[in-house]
């Protein structure tokens, strides 16, 4: 069973490895934190993943998405 690690705890070691200085490798980054360079990878990959999906994009052949019918004022066209 893979071992489980705490929010913030991954956190830490995203923040780490995105700000690294020029030829700090996230394999040493991964070795200072006890953990396996390829959950490191995968923690990044996930975490952009995460940033670069907003909401769903919407269709407008689903009713909620569909533009509201303009319906004429009262009195016009009488």
């Amino acid at each position: 069973m893979p071992k489980l690690y705490p929010k913030e705890f991954r956190e830490d070691v995203l923040r780490v490895a995105r700000n690294r200085e020029p030829g700090v490798t996230l394999e040493q980054i991964a070795a200072d934190f006890g953990v396996h360079p390829i959950t490191l990878s995968k923690w990044l990959r996930r975490a952009d993943t995460d940033q670069d999906a907003g909401p769903a994009p919407c269709r407008a052949s689903r009713p909620s998405c569909a533009r509201p019918a303009t319906h004429p004022a009262p009195g016009a066209g009488e």
